[in-house]
């Protein structure tokens, strides 16, 4: 598959998703890249916005499987991973899979559950796999996981662990639809039967796989990756910052890039694609000081100074 070919299928995708999810095309593009770049997604948001919806109605266009995690108080580790059953006609365990053994897997409301529980996606989201009383098994490919959590005001949450919110390639937010947009989801609800609105297949597993592939064939000038260079290391001289992006976030920003710039269909990086998924990619990777959490800085306003302070190069 070439970057063309790959566009002509994002845009196949975007266009289905956006038949049943009222929402900015930008949101569903921030969505894409991280399937594309080979990565996760966090989405912060109340309940009730469509994030369910989304999560199926992506996996339902990429011709994959899909499972859903409720996180919950009392959720254990093993209700996510799988468990040894006793197999009382064989006379031995049998190990039966959880939730997470899909291609994407919504694990809601993921700051619900305590941090014990949470930790067990981490593995799964950086290997691919997971451990089970010494044994590993490899997860279905391509695996992505799509979280969802509430605002971190609410009650009942226990805040993401710095090294699972690292894990995720892309934050973002879905928000409330417009009030035009608000109508035509009435207008939609009241044009069928089911509650839920359907998305057909546009791609079959294997396709998905190819597409993932064709950012590694995205060329990226010397003085981009110095860019992205630049960007990272400010984050961590910012007075109000108190633990900035790591490498890895270093190599997240390279990526995201690269997938953005498959989805755009173009076979080179600019300037403009690493702006345009800089805020998904960094903010949530930055801890605050605690003067700046108390004078209410928000994570994005330091990236937008970020942006704003280091110099652009010019690529012809």
């Amino acid at each position: 598959m070439d970057v063309t070919q790959a566009s002509e299928e994002c845009e196949a995708v975007l266009d289905a998703i956006g038949e049943a999810v009222i929402c900015d095309r930008e949101f569903l593009e921030t969505v894409l890249v991280g399937v594309v770049g080979r990565g996760h997604v966090l989405l912060e948001d109340v309940p009730g916005t469509g994030k369910t919806l989304t999560a199926r109605s992506v996996a339902n266009a990429l011709g994959l499987s899909f499972s859903r995690i409720q996180f919950t108080p009392d959720l254990l580790p093993s209700d996510v991973t799988g468990t040894h059953v006793f197999n009382e006609r064989e006379r031995e365990f049998e190990f039966n899979e959880g939730p997470i053994f899909a291609n994407i897997v919504l694990a809601d409301e993921i700051n619900r559950a305590p941090p014990k529980t949470q930790a067990a996606l981490l593995e799964a989201m950086e290997e691919g796999q997971v451990t089970t009383d010494g044994e590993t098994r490899e997860l279905p490919k391509p695996f992505f996981v799509i979280a969802t959590q509430n605002p971190v005001e609410q009650e009942g949450t226990f805040p993401l662990p710095e090294a699972q919110v690292d894990r995720f390639l892309v934050k973002t937010s879905m928000g409330y639809p417009d009030e035009e947009g608000e109508t035509e989801l009435l207008r939609r609800r009241a044009g069928r039967e089911a509650m839920s609105p359907t998305v057909e297949r546009v791609l079959e597993s294997d396709a998905v796989a190819d597409l993932r592939r064709v950012p590694e064939t995205i060329t990226v000038d010397e003085d981009l990756l110095e860019y992205v260079v630049a960007l990272v290391r400010e984050t961590r001289s910012d007075g109000r910052v108190e633990v900035g992006v790591s490498p890895r976030g270093t190599q997240r920003l390279f990526e995201a890039a690269r997938a953005y710039a498959t989805i755009t269909g173009r076979e080179y990086v600019t300037p403009d694609d690493i702006k345009r998924v800089a805020q998904p990619v960094l903010a949530h990777r930055l801890v605050l000081t605690p003067d700046a959490t108390v004078n209410e800085v928000r994570k994005s306003q330091i990236v937008e100074t970020v942006l704003e302070s280091v110099p652009v190069p010019t690529v012809e």
